[in-house]
């Protein structure tokens, strides 16, 4: 398949292994972060390799030639080398010198990317292999811009002005995801929490994995919990990027096609961990929820990002689902969201008779998942309002939203989200 202007390529090869690659920028529009919602545009480029099937681990080593990758580090977690895939990561590197990095916090840490830095230097690596979830490649991300540019890291957060410090010299970096959530395989961003606290983000093309395999059979072990929150972080990327106002067709399409994708199968996968189908539908959904959110986030995610920095423990993607149904309901009398009859489009692929039904059906699905019914069955309390609502509206995701909140309304979103 072939999109007009080469924007979007897919091809099927004879092994019925879907590999999609993109040439780059095809439309180039410069985004004003400080123009209103309705006036920003946006910057469309998909650049990754994506090579999604079942098995498809065993092109590992494939992609590390193509790209240049020799001696690679992978970055990874304990979880992930219990369960046993970074072994067959391992195994489908034969005759490469490897190094290991299996300390991932489950909040990536300014700490561990030293941590990870120190043993990519020290074993001449020239390159790195992210396995796992978001924590993981986010890390990894991070050891790619740490060990070729100088400096605390936090210097290349982008709200400290730091994007376009970020150059070509980044480490290659192939994303292998082991859940189906953050999407992080095809994004330009990383997300880390940086030693003086602060939850930031790190947004660069450079910094796009230069492949991502996606193999959702490395998913199958993936607890059910952990499959309810991953799923509904995709879903929340799905949601808010279809809701951000800026102008990006392809995005729309491939956003509002992922949440139809992640919505009817997030329950099947999280009752049965081995359903193949469902399986295959939630890691596409991930990866579309991702490629899409280039066009922006919001809410949701400044107030999660600005959460998960006050208390590192609590799961990104569980705190999405807590927050989209007040971001949701606030979003609905946006101008540009009202327009676009955002909402009854979105209902519309949930199998929902109204948008107006979206914020109850989130929570009714965040019950039937097993997830917590608010945030302050997670723990927060309202003596933590305070730190996040500043941590919120300096994100880099609070002006992207369709609406922009102020204090006293991301007051109301958190009390509505307890």
């Amino acid at each position: 398949m072939r999109t007009h202007g080469d924007l979007f390529i897919a091809k099927v090869t004879f092994s019925g292994l879907l590999r999609l690659t993109s040439k780059p920028a095809c439309i180039r529009v410069v985004t004003d972060r400080n123009a209103s919602p309705q006036n920003t545009m946006a910057f469309i480029n998909y650049v990754t390799q994506i090579q999604i099937d079942f098995g498809a681990i065993q092109l590992l080593k494939q992609e590390c030639e193509r790209v240049g990758i020799h001696k690679p580090l992978i970055v990874t977690d304990q979880g992930v080398k219990a369960a046993g895939i970074l072994q067959k990561a391992l195994d489908a590197l034969p005759g490469f010198q490897v190094a290991v990095f299996d300390q991932t916090p489950s909040n990536p840490t300014e700490a561990a990317v030293r941590a990870a830095s120190e043993v990519y230097k020290a074993q001449g690596c020239d390159g790195l292999i992210a396995v796992g979830g978001g924590s993981s490649i986010d890390c990894a991300k991070c050891v790619a811009i740490a060990v070729t540019h100088a400096g605390p890291l936090k210097t290349y957060a982008t709200i400290e002005g730091g994007s376009l410090k970020i150059t070509d010299r980044v480490a290659p970096l192939i994303a292998v995801p082991t859940t189906s959530g953050t999407g992080s395989e095809v994004a330009r961003g990383a997300i880390l929490i940086v030693d003086d606290g602060r939850k930031l983000g790190f947004h660069s093309w450079f910094i796009v994995p230069k492949a991502a395999i996606c193999d959702p059979e490395l998913t199958f072990g993936l607890p059910p919990m952990l499959t309810a929150a991953t799923g509904m972080d995709a879903i929340a990327h799905c949601m808010e990027t279809f809701m951000a106002a800026a102008f990006n067709p392809p995005a729309d399409g491939i956003g509002l096609d992922g949440l139809q994708r992640a919505w009817a199968h997030i329950e099947k996968a999280t009752k049965n961990g081995q359903d193949k189908e469902a399986r295959m539908h939630l890691m596409s959904a991930s990866m579309q929820g991702a490629m899409a959110f280039q066009k922006g986030l919001g809410c949701v995610h400044s107030l999660s990002h600005s959460l998960g920095g006050v208390n590192p423990r609590l799961h990104h993607g569980t705190l999405n689902a807590m927050f989209l149904p007040a971001v949701v309901q606030f979003n609905s009398v946006a101008e540009s969201v009202q327009k676009e009859n955002r909402l009854n489009r979105m209902a519309q692929v949930m199998g929902l008779s109204s948008g107006a039904d979206i914020p109850q059906a989130i929570q009714d699905m965040s019950a039937r998942l097993g997830l917590p019914n608010g945030l302050k069955a997670m723990g927060v309390t309202e003596s933590q309002f305070d730190a996040v609502i500043h941590g919120a509206m300096a994100d880099h995701c609070h002006k992207t939203n369709p609406r922009i909140a102020t204090p006293d309304e991301y007051r109301e979103m958190l009390i509505a989200s307890m």
